[in-house]
């Protein structure tokens, strides 16, 4: 079988790309490309990190990112151990006219018994047994709320962003979760927190947890909790407060650093920040409370404001920020090593009407 460690690798090779500037390109740590190629999946928080940041590598190095799925799943399934069912045990050599025979008349007298007995103790089965498991495929629509369900395979998780519905649908229920999403096959084993992503940006927009599963019949379905993240595109689905956009003429000449875009509308836009060393971050999205958290190297954050979001960093040189509106990506040098920013992103509306999303310095 093909290695899809050695295929990232051999490629790259033969576009004599080194791996920093790789992991400069498509912001994701060195390490975890490293990992990818070595087929070392111990250094990734999880597996819907792994397989979102190897579509993000096969995509940039333009490969068939289904196709080196493909390969990774192969491998996993490979060198997980034969269910100890399905290995055949040598039996000891015996005589069998001597045990047969009295096997046969245990069985006979005990059939005999089981249905007297049965014919004469009828029981009703207990409360929270589950006596049956034939049912009609499920819908969820999903919120900003956490959905906590049993689901089982053929169920479908509804998804409402601005271009219209995601559908999720479950794949497999036997040994681990299996969600078919547009970015592809994740997989949640049990007791794990997966981060999902749902649109294939290699953003987690989605969190899920598998609290019981069966190993030996898919037909039990799964205990699951799902929640959508701050920014998910559920978020995005909300429509922009035109009203409270500030004039252009609100603003000095010289606060307002850059200017991201220009369009005729406003829409809710997606920033992410990579981490290339550690910092004091604080963000405060539209009108919620500000929320503030401590970010090593290789940590991710990503939100999905309607009007604007403000940052607090308190070492700009360590971040690295991504602006993806209207399907375009911007990248964002905020500052040197050591320099305490703040700064706003936000939309703003010119004196002819149109709409700015533009970065202004809080000095």
């Amino acid at each position: 079988m093909e290695s899809y460690g050695d295929l990232l690798r051999k490629t790259r090779e033969a576009k004599n790309l080194d791996i920093e500037r790789v992991s400069r390109e498509i912001t994701v740590d060195k390490k975890y490309l490293v990992g990818l190629e070595e087929e070392d999946s111990g250094v990734f928080p999880g597996e819907a990190y792994l397989t979102g940041y190897l579509r993000n590598y096969a995509n940039y190095l333009e490969i068939d990112s289904e196709y080196i799925l493909r390969l990774y799943h192969n491998k996993q399934v490979q060198e997980s151990p034969v269910p100890e069912g399905l290995i055949q045990k040598p039996r000891g050599r015996i005589i069998l006219p001597v045990i047969i025979i009295p096997i046969v008349a245990l069985l006979l007298a005990g059939g005999i018994f089981a249905l007297v007995f049965g014919l004469t103790h009828k029981k009703k089965p207990e409360e929270g047994v589950v006596i049956s498991y034939s049912k009609k495929n499920a819908q969820y629509e999903m919120t900003d709320k956490k959905l906590a369900k049993r689901v089982y395979k053929g169920d479908q998780f509804i998804i409402p962003t601005e271009k219209g519905k995601i559908i999720l649908t479950v794949r497999d229920t036997l040994g681990s979760l299996v969600l078919d999403t547009p970015a592809g096959i994740f997989y949640v084993e049990l007791s794990e927190e997966a981060e999902v992503d749902i649109d294939g940006d290699t953003i987690s927009d989605m969190i899920v947890y598998v609290s019981d599963i069966s190993s030996i019949n898919e037909e039990c379905g799964a205990e699951i909790s799902m929640l959508l993240r701050k920014g998910s595109p559920v978020s995005a689905y909300a429509e922009v407060d035109v009203d409270s956009i500030p004039l252009a003429t609100d603003f000095k000449a010289k606060q307002v650093q850059k200017v991201i875009l220009e369009d005729n509308r406003a829409y809710p836009f997606t920033i992410k920040a990579s981490f290339r060393g550690p910092c004091l971050f604080r963000d405060k999205v539209d009108r919620e409370k500000s929320v503030e958290a401590y970010f090593s190297k290789g940590e991710l954050f990503t939100a999905t404001p309607h009007n604007g979001i403000r940052l607090w960093i308190s070492n700009a040189n360590a971040v690295n920020f991504t602006v993806v509106a209207d399907g375009k990506t911007f990248d964002l040098g905020m500052g040197s090593a050591g320099e305490v920013l703040v700064e706003d992103i936000k939309w703003i509306k010119d004196t002819d009407g149109r709409y700015k999303l533009v970065v202004i310095d809080l000095e």
